[in-house]
């Protein structure tokens, strides 16, 4: 195990990663910082989130920054408003003893472009954006990210996913030139794959971390066997046994998850709703209540749940098994984090039980029945 100091992070930056109770390295940062902080390299890894992948390449960014020219220098890329808000935060309190002052802005949608101007004209030496956001202000000629030294593509499956793909070409092209790009991703989809193709170093430098173990160790998987008339009964059930905890329940479509908000909320439970048709005041609205334990259930569809990152999350329900495998990892990566451990429940009815036992084989994980 090495220190952060041996890794060749400075002082300044250990002390405030001390106080932000960052105390040993997690796996992606051993492997990745003493890379990132040293070579010049374009570089691929390979992390869940949850890993600590913010300050394995938020650090040697910091580190890389010339406080004295005042011009965007690095350009993060995440999929969602609220993980470019969390990055930004993070890169924020990193500095706090930091020799020169760093300045960093974020860009995204769901706020006033004129506010996001304002902020630019300020100095700035970093950038955390979402794609659409981050291409209007090119387009409209307010952002300047051509002398920019590196590109990192955080979640770059879920930009991917999220249908950022023609966005993301356009980007990468605007910055061609010496940039090296970072790119992290928990899966490697062949879109992933062009994207390294082109627009990256043959050389670039691949990190893996615990590569057999795509989904968290700390989670036990279990399903149930019901029928649909029968969900919204078994729910309660789960729910009431576990009243004092917080987790998420993951629907298909909009649909669902308004329908079932309501035969919740009907039960007396205290759930509130994420899906792709609110309103971002609403979404920010329902996300502050879940943080602070005011709602104690959200209902999400996938997309909906992208960058979400709370704390303690006990569980996770899956009303429907996911169409596609990674959404089967992604979801039930929001509980477990950070060391804790946490419990991934399938509600499956009786034609579904292949879909484990697929889930299982191509996940590496094991499945336990249980019965309410």
């Amino acid at each position: 195990m090495s220190t952060f100091l041996e890794l060749g992070i400075r002082k300044e930056y250990i002390k405030a990663l001390k106080e932000l109770h960052i105390k040993t390295p997690t796996d992606i940062q051993e492997q990745t910082l003493p890379v990132l902080l040293d070579t010049e390299t374009d570089f691929i890894g390979l992390a869940q989130t949850g890993t600590g992948k913010t300050a394995a390449y938020g650090l040697p960014i910091l580190h890389h920054i010339d406080a004295s020219k005042n011009e965007i220098q690095a350009l993060i890329l995440s999929p969602t408003r609220e993980l470019v808000q969390q990055i930004k935060k993070q890169l924020f309190k990193f500095t706090k003893y930091a020799d020169s002052k760093i300045f960093v802005e974020g860009v995204y949608g769901g706020e006033k472009i004129e506010k996001q101007i304002h902020a630019l004209k300020r100095p700035t030496h970093i950038v955390v954006a979402t794609p659409g956001r981050l291409l209007d202000l090119i387009e409209r000629g307010d952002i300047n990210i051509k002398n920019i030294k590196t590109l990192v593509l955080d979640e770059a499956d879920e930009m991917l996913s999220m249908g950022f793909k023609q966005d993301l070409n356009r980007i990468l092209k605007y910055t061609t030139g010496n940039r090296h790009t970072w790119l992290f991703s928990a899966t490697m989809p062949e879109e992933i794959q062009r994207i390294v193709k082109t627009y990256m170093s043959t050389h670039a430098v691949r990190v893996t971390v615990n590569k057999n173990v795509l989904v968290n160790a700390n989670i036990t998987h279990q399903y149930i066997t019901t029928t649909i008339k029968d969900k919204v009964n078994i729910l309660t059930r789960i729910l009431d046994k576990r009243d004092d905890e917080r987790g998420i329940i993951f629907c298909r479509t909009k649909a669902g998850t308004q329908n079932l908000v309501g035969k919740l909320k009907e039960e007396g439970f205290s759930v509130g709703a994420l899906e792709g048709d609110m309103q971002q005041k609403e979404r920010d609205k329902v996300m502050r209540a879940f943080k602070n334990e005011s709602l104690q259930v959200l209902v999400s569809t996938d997309v909906s749940a992208r960058g979400i990152d709370v704390h303690n999350l006990a569980f996770v329900i899956h009303h429907q098994l996911p169409e596609q495998l990674e959404y089967y990892t992604h979801r039930s990566g929001r509980t477990a984090r950070a060391g804790k451990t946490g419990h991934s429940i399938a509600l499956i009815i009786p034609g579904e039980l292949h879909r484990v036992h697929e889930i299982q084989r191509d996940l590496g994980i094991t499945f336990r029945e249980i019965t309410m």
